[in-house]
């Protein structure tokens, strides 16, 4: 089984978001970046499968600069077997897509893994993308995945219940919680990733189909009025002064 897991160089959940003057871009002074957690399910995922086999291949791909590097060596000490960092500053969904599939059409993966969706950006748009680039069978938010006689089956939640789908290899598949439980590098993943093949490749030229214009905080929060149960008169008042009711 030949994968390709594609992750993303995301800030921490706890990580306090501050933007550039301009509001053009995420300040990263004092951010901690990690593996983009949904990304990490599919990763887990796929070392499993080559685990249960005793063979296999997994490569995973970042779009990004210098700064992402230390993301892909985190995921060879997990159990990726060699990383490809895609030298590009991600400008939006459409153009990372096109320089994924540039990079993953004719290489023969079985599963092109991703995750759901980012946590900074959250647009669940790339995988898809990717699927229909390469002319690839597609499943979102795949909660449950294996493999029998050639063919994927996977299970994914739905509303009021589960889906389950059978799939053709090739695969583009994005993951979310249940597929996989997340894993600790140990000491000698560690250790085995510093030696483990890192390549950095150039992208295709592509244009970005969106420009930011500016990244914005939402307003502060307001403090909070307290009403008297025995005021309940008081409260209808103030909704309808505001237009709520």
């Amino acid at each position: 089984m030949k994968s390709l897991v594609c992750i993303s160089h995301v800030p921490d959940t706890t990580t306090k978001i501050k933007y550039t003057a301009d509001g053009q871009a995420l300040d990263p002074t004092g951010v901690t970046f990690i593996i983009n957690p949904y990304d990490e399910f599919g990763l887990v995922r796929a070392i499993e499968f080559k685990e249960q086999s005793g063979q296999g291949n997994i490569t995973v791909l970042c779009v990004g600069g210098l700064e992402v590097e230390p993301t892909l060596r985190k995921a060879l000490a997990i159990g990726a077997d060699d990383a490809v960092r895609v030298d590009a500053q991600p400008q939006d969904g459409m153009s990372v897509a096109e320089i994924i599939a540039s990079y993953a059409r004719g290489k023969g993966f079985d599963f092109i893994f991703f995750g759901k969706e980012s946590i900074d950006s959250n647009g669940s748009e790339v995988p898809g993308m990717v699927a229909e680039l390469l002319d690839l069978p597609f499943v979102s938010q795949a909660i449950k995945l294996d493999v029998d006689g050639g063919k994927a089956k996977v299970q994914r939640e739905i509303s009021g219940g589960y889906e389950a789908l059978e799939a053709t290899l090739p695969l583009v598949l994005s993951c979310q919680k249940g597929i996989a439980e997340w894993r600790i590098p140990n000491m000698r993943g560690i250790m085995m990733s510093k030696t483990k093949p890192l390549q950095v490749v150039n992208p295709e030229a592509v244009a970005p189909a969106v420009n930011t214009v500016r990244f914005d905080l939402p307003e502060a929060k307001t403090g909070c009025t307290y009403i008297a149960p025995e005021e309940a008169e008081k409260l209808v008042d103030i909704l309808f002064q505001k237009g709520l009711i």
